[in-house]
């Protein structure tokens, strides 16, 4: 094992949205920083693999689906359509390529020292990185930051074999539009890529163990999504169990039990099993050096400043508790750095937005209805449809809802609830809102531009004390 000469007031492993952006603000703040990826390339999960890929698959096939479906109405006259995958994937290829590398020119411009290959903790003040050549490099810290991120959770009787039955890692590569695509779980990630292949022109059948799709959201809207997948042509078997699967060639056949126990059997030619993600802590060495993860949940548990049982080692992201986001690692990141330089850090968990990024999206902060009934707060409701929005009527997208709860006595906004155009974008303006603790009158008060989709949050929040003006 070679010894490196420097010594790092912050070694990062991990450089994900949480990781990367702990170091670059950490260099900013004077410390002299490393940081460990295990891939060959920067930006973690969602740079690579994730969030960043889907997304370029979901505007791609949105395209198409609109060329195929509305591009007439707007007097646009395609001929010969037709749908080039390789040359999708090879777009989606340049957009990740692009944003890796500019991950590693802001590591240049912030003279952090990153090292490729796999990280191990050696001891409270050391790191072990072991590069594909077998050989091992030891840096050495004043403190160490895990931002490893998470994996796919696979299921023991339907394992993964990265041909038929495949994570979102492989669904987001496939060579060829899937026939007939079964997705177990209904949560986001099925759901957006079952979105994209849809419109490629999959079969999709959804396969979902509770009552509902996006169980965590406002029912409300929840079930608006649901509607709109189900105009789309997804199909969807709700309080279904999957039991296993039958695979032989490119073929498998999903064995599940409704709700009465009755079996059923699905047909296909590829299974993407999205039951969510566990924290990726295998082979970190951290049992080693008394930091504790939970059995059940494979958290590591932290205080207020992210630092576990052993001072010098921190985590954060996917690894800690709350929400598996990118946006939430990158504040962690942020709040660690200041915290590490002695300034005050902080994250408010209690906005942080979540977004589904379908077509309609669908977007919220804080509270759902149901939370709020549970609560026994008494709280009020305003609501304005896309249908009566002047922007979204002139974009031919004019499907959803916005829904504000608000405080009854005090009219503090409670929580934000968006399923329609640019919900995603949209739900900022609402944190921002809630992080000053403002109130529904406040957002009915701000002058918004017309047309905007942004009026409709506007009359929603008129609409809190009934009043809106357009509907």
């Amino acid at each position: 094992m070679d010894t490196t000469a420097a010594r790092y007031d912050l070694v990062v492993i991990g450089a994900g949205p949480g990781g990367y952006v702990a170091a670059i603000r950490a260099a900013q703040l004077g410390k002299k920083v490393a940081c460990v990826e295990k891939r060959p390339a920067l930006g973690g999960t969602c740079l690579n693999i994730g969030c960043i890929p889907s997304k370029a698959l979901l505007d791609s096939s949105e395209l198409y689906h609109l060329a195929q479906t509305r591009f007439g109405r707007h007097g646009i006259k395609v001929k010969d359509l037709g749908l080039d995958l390789s040359a999708m994937m090879s777009r989606k290829a340049e957009v990740v390529k692009g944003l890796t590398d500019g991950i590693r020119f802001l590591f240049k411009k912030n003279k952090i020292d990153a090292f490729y290959g796999a990280g191990r903790v050696v001891s409270p003040q050391s790191v072990a990185v072991k590069g594909d050549d077998g050989k091992e490099t030891l840096i050495a810290a004043d403190h160490m930051l895990l931002a490893t991120g998470s994996v796919s959770t696979s299921l023991p009787f339907l394992p993964f074999d990265g041909r038929v039955v495949v994570g979102s890692t492989e669904a987001l590569a496939f060579d060829k539009v899937p026939e007939h695509l079964v997705i177990v779980g209904g949560g986001y990630i099925g759901l957006e890529l079952g979105s994209v292949w849809k419109r490629l022109g999959s079969k999709v059948t959804v396969v979902e163990f509770l009552p509902r799709i996006v169980p965590f959201a406002d029912q409300e809207i929840g079930t608006l999504l649901h509607k709109s997948l189900l105009k789309q042509g997804l199909e969807f078997y709700l309080e279904t169990k999957v039991t296993g699967a039958k695979v032989a060639k490119d073929r498998a056949v999903v064995q599940a039990q409704d709700k009465d126990g009755k079996p059923l059997e699905f047909a296909c030619d590829r299974v993407l099993v999205s039951v969510g993600r566990r924290p990726y802590t295998e082979g970190l060495g951290l049992a080693e050096v008394g930091v504790a993860v939970d059995p059940k949940t494979g958290k590591v548990g932290v205080d207020k400043h992210y630092r576990t049982a052993v001072p010098t080692i921190s985590a954060i992201g996917d690894l800690i508790d709350g929400p598996m986001l990118a946006h939430k690692a990158e504040d962690e990141g942020v709040a660690f750095a200041e915290l590490l330089a002695g300034k005050a850090g902080h994250v408010d968990y209690s906005t942080i937005p979540s977004v589904i990024y379908t077509w309609p999206e669908m977007a919220s902060v804080g509270i759902t209805e149901e939370q709020a009934k549970e609560r026994k707060l008494d709280y009020k409701v305003g609501k304005f449809p896309f249908l009566a929005n002047g922007r979204a009527k002139a974009m031919d997208e004019s499907e959803g809802i916005v829904k504000i709860l608000a405080d009854a006595k005090t009219d503090r906004v409670l929580g934000v609830h968006i399923i329609g155009p640019r919900a995603s974008d949209m739900i900022a303006e609402a944190v921002t809102t809630m992080e000053f603790a403002g109130s529904a009158e406040d957002i009915a008060r701000i002058c918004h531009s017309h047309p905007t989709l942004s009026e409709a949050l506007k009359e929603a929040a008129m609409a809190v004390d009934k009043r809106a003006i357009h509907a």
